[in-house]
C-alpha cells in the first residue's frame, strides 16, 4: 500500500482514490445476493415497489403466491402509491424508498416477476461506494491533508461495519451520506470561524439542504444535528469566556439561521413520526425489557461491539466452534496492539496547533453521539445500542479520527509506522470478507436453514406454516421462508397469519380443520396457547436457526 503522495501529480491522486473506490465497489457487490433478505429488506423491497402488507389475508390459510405476492413489480404503482403505503403502515422517511423505486423501476420497468434481492440491494451497496471518495473529500476539506483523506477513504472501503449497512437493501448508506454532507458543512462553519470570517450565504442554504434530506432518509439522523449542536455549543462558549480568541461577529446569528433553517425543516417530519412511532408496536424491540444488572451492562457491550468491528471483525460467528475462539483470540490481540497505535495518533493531532481543533470537533462530535445514545438508553428505556445500524449517525467522524490516527504513523520516520498502517489495513480488509461471506455480521433471520431443515423432516403433504401476526414483521419472516421455498421449488406449503390475539389458537384449530390428514404442521414464532387435536408434536430436538422459533407437529 504505497502512498507516495507527490503534489505535482494530482493524476496520481486521483488513480489511488479509484482503487479505494474500485475495492469498496468489489467488496460491497461480492456475493450481494447470496444471503436471503430479513424483515426489514422486505419491507424495504414492498415499499419500495409501490406495494401493500394489508394485501395478505390473515386468520386463513393462504398460497405461497398468495404471500409473495407484495413482492412483485407492479408497473401500474408510481411514487404516490410508496409514500402513502410507508406513510400509513411503515415508521420510515420516505426519501429512500422513493429512490429505491425509481431505481428498481429502471432495470425493470415493465416486469411482473419477483423484484430482485441483487437490483434491490446494489444500490445501497453502491451509494455505499460512494462514500469512500465522499469520506475523502470530508478527511481533505478537515485537514487539509490528502495523505488523511486517502487513509479514511481505504479505511472506509474496507470496514466491517460499512460494508455490513451496504449489503443489506436499507437506507442507511444513504444517510451516511448526508452525515458526510452535513459534516463537511461543519467544518468550513469552522474554518470560517477560526478565520474570523462570516459563513457565506450558499453554505447556510447548502447545511439546511443537507440536514432536511438527512431527516427525510432517517429520522436517527436529528441525532447527527445533536452532535454537532454539542460541540457548537462548546465552541459558543469558548466564543464568550475568550474574546480575544473569538471576537464578535455574526457568525453565531448565521448558525442560528442554519438551526431554525433545520429545525422548521424537520417539523414537516413531525406528525408523521409520531403517527407512525409514538407507541407503535413496529418499535417495541427497541425498548430495554430487562432489569436489573443486564439492564446496565447490556448497552456497554453492544456500543461496545459496534465500535470494534467499524475496524476489524473476523468470523465469530462461524459454524465452528474452534474458528469461533481463534478469530476472537486473534481480534483481542489485534485490539490490545491497536487501540493503543491509533490513541497515540490521535493524542499527537491534539497536541499539533494546525490540527488540534479540527481533531478535537471529531472527537467531540463521536463522544457527543455517543453520549446521546446512552442518554436515551437509561433514561428513556430505549436502548438505541441494541441496532447497531443506527451507529450511521457518527460513523463517519470515527472514519475521520481513524484516518487521522494512522497519518501520524505513517509520517514516522522509519518503517515501523507504515507497517502499522498496512496491517491495520489488512485487518480491515479480512473482516470485510468475513462479513461479505455472512461469518460476522450475519442476518437476524435465515430462511434457507429453517426451509433446509422443513424439506429434511416434513413426512406428509400437505403441509401447513403457521405464524401469528401482529406487524408486517410476522409477514416478512413467513416471507423469506416462502421465497426459499420459491427458489427451490419444490414442496410448496400454506402458511397461516392468525392475528395475535386471544383467538389465534381457534383459528389455527378451525384451519387444520379444514386441512385432509395426515398434514405436518409447523408452529414457526408462534406467540400464543398451542392445543391442536389429533397432532403430535415431534419429540425429536432440531437445531436452532437465527430468528425462528419452531416446533413440528404431526397432525392424524
Amino acid at each position: 500500500m504505497n502512498l507516495k503522495l507527490n503534489p505535482k501529480t494530482k493524476y496520481q491522486d486521483i488513480l489511488l482514490l479509484l482503487v479505494w473506490t474500485a475495492i469498496a465497489v468489489g467488496l460491497r457487490l461480492m456475493l450481494l445476493a447470496s444471503k436471503p433478505p430479513w424483515t426489514d429488506e422486505f419491507s424495504t423491497l414492498v415499499f419500495s415497489l409501490g406495494n401493500s402488507f394489508l394485501g395478505v389475508p390473515l386468520n386463513q390459510a393462504i398460497a405461497l403466491d398468495t404471500l409473495l405476492q407484495p413482492l412483485q413489480h407492479n408497473p401500474d404503482r408510481g411514487v404516490v402509491q410508496v409514500i402513502q403505503n410507508l406513510v400509513t403502515e411503515s415508521n420510515h422517511p420516505p426519501l429512500y424508498f422513493v429512490v429505491a423505486h425509481l431505481w428498481m423501476n429502471f432495470w425493470s420497468p415493465h416486469s411482473t416477476d419477483l423484484v430482485s434481492v441483487w437490483t434491490a440491494r446494489s444500490l445501497p451497496a453502491l451509494l455505499g461506494a460512494a462514500s469512500v471518495p465522499a469520506i475523502y473529500g470530508l478527511g481533505w476539506l478537515t485537514f487539509r491533508s490528502r495523505l488523511i483523506g486517502h487513509l479514511s477513504a481505504a479505511m472506509m472501503a474496507v470496514s466491517p461495519y460499512g460494508i455490513f449497512l451496504a449489503q443489506e437493501a436499507r437506507h442507511y448508506t444513504l444517510a451516511i451520506l448526508w452525515v458526510i454532507a452535513s459534516f463537511g458543512c461543519l467544518v468550513v462553519a469552522i474554518r470560517r470561524l477560526e478565520y474570523r470570517k462570516p459563513i457565506p450565504v450558499w453554505l447556510v442554504v447548502v447545511w439546511i439542504a443537507a440536514n432536511f434530506i438527512g431527516i427525510a432518509t432517517h429520522y436517527f439522523f436529528v441525532l447527527t444535528l445533536g452532535a454537532e449542536a454539542a460541540v457548537l455549543c462548546v465552541l459558543w462558549l469558548r466564543h464568550y469566556t475568550s474574546r480575544t480568541e473569538y471576537p464578535r461577529s455574526g457568525f453565531w446569528w448565521q448558525i442560528l439561521m442554519v438551526a431554525v433553517g433545520t429545525f422548521l425543516g424537520g417539523l414537516v417530519w413531525v406528525p408523521v413520526f409520531f403517527q407512525n412511532n409514538y407507541g407503535s408496536d413496529l418499535t417495541d424491540w427497541i425498548q430495554n425489557g430487562t432489569n436489573g444488572l443486564l439492564a446496565l451492562l447490556n448497552p456497554i457491550f453492544q456500543a461496545l461491539a459496534a465500535w470494534l468491528t467499524m475496524i476489524s471483525l473476523l468470523p465469530v460467528e462461524a459454524p465452528q466452534l474452534p474458528i469461533v475462539i481463534a478469530s476472537g483470540f486473534v481480534m483481542l490481540i489485534f485490539f490490545l496492539w491497536a487501540l493503543p497505535q491509533l490513541y497515540r495518533g490521535i493524542k499527537v493531532k491534539l497536541t499539533q496547533p494546525k490540527t488540534r481543533l479540527m481533531t478535537w470537533v471529531f472527537v467531540g462530535i463521536t463522544c457527543s453521539a455517543i453520549a446521546l445514545f446512552f442518554f436515551f438508553t437509561y433514561v428513556f428505556g430505549i436502548d438505541l445500542t441494541r441496532g447497531a445500524r443506527y451507529n450511521f449517525v457518527y460513523f463517519p467522524a470515527v472514519m475521520i479520527l481513524v484516518g487521522a490516527s494512522l497519518a501520524v504513523c505513517w509520517q514516522t520516520p522509519h518503517q515501523q509506522g507504515k507497517r502499522v498502517v498496512a496491517l491495520i489495513w489488512l485487518m480491515g480488509l479480512l473482516s470485510a470478507i468475513t462479513v461479505v461471506c455472512n461469518l460476522g455480521y450475519q442476518k437476524y433471520y435465515r430462511p434457507d436453514l429453517m426451509v433446509e431443515i422443513i424439506q429434511n423432516n416434513t413426512l406428509h403433504s400437505p403441509m401447513l406454516i403457521a405464524t401469528t401476526h401482529k406487524t408486517h414483521v410476522q409477514i416478512g419472516e413467513m416471507m423469506g421462508i416462502g421465497r426459499e421455498f420459491k427458489l427451490a421449488g419444490v414442496n410448496t406449503p400454506r402458511f397461516l397469519l392468525a392475528s395475535e390475539t386471544n383467538e389465534a389458537p381457534a383459528t389455527l384449530q378451525q384451519t387444520l380443520n379444514n386441512f385432509p390428514r395426515p398434514l405436518d404442521l409447523w408452529l414457526i414464532n408462534f406467540h400464543a396457547p398451542v392445543k391442536v387435536d389429533s397432532c403430535i408434536a415431534e419429540p425429536q430436538a432440531l437445531p436452532y436457526v437465527n430468528g425462528y422459533n419452531y416446533q413440528l407437529y404431526r397432525c392424524y
